[in-house]
């Protein structure tokens, strides 16, 4: 299978000091490189793992536990060598993110009000109504501005085309609570500081004021009866493996980090409980899932969240960030029919394109699927992390068989696409540098604009070989570079 990679026109690299025939944008940091030792590198790698541990950069692993019975607590993996994307490459994805988030908060206000996209034949009822992310709850409710997906976590990967040049295509859509941008954030800052002289030789577009993008975004969303509007940052806790995220934003927005706990509802409105009494609150950038945000509607166990909350949103009182109901359109049942809401909603054609997917509910999409198993991934339309997916070409005979019968016993729950060759970049790894799969996820916002700082969080396959970037399975990160013109 060809692989396309970011920095080198021809595979495999020749180390530091030769790495092959390098691309236009790449040029001047291979020139650097070149100049770099071997123990240059090691003693860089090291100092970023001791600050990442100082600051306390780690996520947590679900299902692991220490000795001690607590969980497992890891560092993401930083890669000391870029990601670089030349400025006519992302001014043309970034207008296809605009493009493809826009159609996305049209698409879920339709849903829940005039539905004219069913109406049309495009998306099938049962899509939505028997979806699980379907909020019965939301429809008819009025958000501001119609925006329901303030923060989209937009998964990129690049693979070659037919002409073997890479070419862009969204691998998903993260509209719920998605996570990474504090990493985005922390890479770069990291690399600044063991690199400075990289950043005065590189016309590296800046990203240090993305928690102030998220702020504007965030005030923007508030109640329109509210002038000065408080906002808060709602955690499910410090256990949560983003938690340290959560934190993260919270301080450097300058707002209070909140758990349930820490909220009422008094006649359909939000307060927080501080030392000088009730305040009130009127935006809540939620990091916890729908079903945990009010006992009295949706899960009665959760202590995650605050009873009354739903209330108080359903009138107006108080924004929520995201909003309930978004997750409608990050299933992955629902990406399939993406390109066809910007060509309805926007009456444009798509400028990124999806990857090629096969609906399991569809009988011959089925029957390619099962004819296929080997050569393709096959995901849970409702999974995430990287997990209850089928990676065809790096499975067992029996890891096929298991998901051949969980494929036969419930179709309509799995999608399956082409296993994409992901492009690689240059990965410092314990044998010097290679060839890594990695993708990348933009972070855009969406307020009385839709905006984003340039580039995002680059993911990593550590794994020679590997296609699965995500942290919880072992992925590591990078910082992207995009270059000014």
């Amino acid at each position: 299978m060809h692989t396309f990679d970011e920095m080198v026109a021809k595979l495999p690299y020749g180390g530091l000091a030769d790495p092959g025939p390098v691309r236009e944008h790449y040029r001047a940091y291979a020139q650097w490189l070149a100049g770099q030792s071997a123990e240059t590198m090691a003693h860089r790698r090291e100092e970023a793992e001791m600050i990442f541990r100082r600051v306390g950069i780690t996520f947590a692993v679900y299902g692991e536990k220490d000795e001690d019975g607590s969980g497992t607590e890891r560092l993401i993996p930083f890669d000391l060598i870029p990601r670089i994307i030349p400025a006519h490459e992302w001014k043309s994805m970034e207008k296809g993110l605009v493009q493809r988030v826009t159609a996305l908060n049209r698409f879920i206000h339709d849903v829940y009000h005039g539905q004219d996209i069913i109406r049309a034949g495009i998306v099938p009822r049962e899509q939505i109504e028997h979806n699980a992310q379907f909020r019965k709850e939301m429809v008819g409710v009025s958000v501001p501005h119609q925006i329901y997906s303030h923060i989209s976590g937009i998964d990129i990967v690049r693979a070659p085309n037919a002409q073997g040049e890479g070419e862009y295509y969204v691998l998903e859509d993260n509209l719920r609570v998605p996570s990474g941008v504090s990493y985005m954030l922390e890479d770069r800052k990291m690399m600044m500081r063991l690199f400075p002289a990289l950043f005065n030789s590189h016309r590296v577009a800046p990203i240090a004021h993305y928690p102030d993008l998220l702020l504007e975004t965030l005030r923007a969303s508030c109640p329109a009866s509210t002038a000065e509007p408080t906002v808060v940052v709602l955690t499910p806790g410090m256990y949560n493996s983003a938690y340290f995220e959560h934190a993260f934003l919270a301080q450097q927005m300058g707002v209070e980090l909140v758990e349930g706990q820490d909220l009422v509802v008094k006649d359909n409105f939000v307060y927080m409980r501080t030392t000088r009494g009730p305040r009130r609150v009127d935006v809540i950038y939620r990091r916890v899932d729908d079903d945990f945000l009010d006992p009295t509607v949706f899960r009665p166990t959760s202590t995650l969240g605050c009873p009354g909350l739903l209330n108080a949103y359903r009138a107006g009182n108080v924004t929520i960030c995201n909003a309930v109901g978004t997750g409608i359109a990050d299933d992955k049942s629902i990406y399939p029919y993406v390109p066809q809401m910007i060509e309805f909603y926007l009456g444009e054609k798509p400028i990124l394109n999806n990857v090629p997917t096969f609906q399991c509910r569809k009988p011959d999409d089925l029957a390619y699927t099962l004819a296929h198993l080997k050569d393709l991934v096959v995901k849970e339309v409702h999974g995430a992390g990287g997990y209850g997916m089928l990676v065809g070409p790096a499975a067992s005979s029996a890891e096929i068989e298991n998901f051949r019968q969980a494929l036969l016993a419930n179709p309509g729950g799995y999608i399956a696409q082409p296993t994409l060759s992901l492009s690689t970049c240059p990965t410092y790894v314990e044998s010097g540098i290679a060839p890594r799969h990695i993708d990348l996820r933009p972070y855009v916002l969406s307020g009385k604009t839709v905006q984003m700082v340039p580039g995002g969080l680059t993911r990593v396959a550590l794994q020679e070989g590997s296609l699965v970037v995500n942290s919880s399975q072992g992925g590591g990160t990078k910082d992207t570079w995009i270059l000014e013109d």
